[in-house]
């Protein structure tokens, strides 16, 4: 198991944009067997940054999801969506495994 996080910087001017962003891309990962923890945006500190989590069973299905998602007409419009509206400024993907206490 493998669980992405990406942290955003956002513009704050675009928050509602974001959080459609968001909407649109909790549904696609888990068409690709993903499942989605979400995505946060500003509460308090920062009015810039956002996160999203989302886990796959293993990184070779994380890579084939990325690979899927470039070919997909509604990840290919979500994409677009972002780019249009501005909402991210930039973002960064790190990777991160479970410890559980069993």
């Amino acid at each position: 198991m493998v669980t992405c996080y990406l942290r955003y910087v956002l513009n704050p001017h675009k928050l509602k944009e974001f959080e459609h962003y968001g909407k649109l891309w909790i549904p696609l990962v888990e068409k690709f067997g993903g499942q989605h923890h979400g995505y946060f945006l500003p509460s308090e500190g920062a009015n810039n940054i956002g996160l999203a989590l989302f886990t796959f069973p293993s990184l070779a299905a994380y890579e084939e999801y990325r690979v899927k998602s470039f070919e997909d007409p509604e990840c290919i419009a979500a994409f677009e969506y972002a780019k249009e509206t501005g909402c991210i400024v930039s973002y960064e993907r790190s990777f991160f495994r479970p410890v559980f206490n069993t």
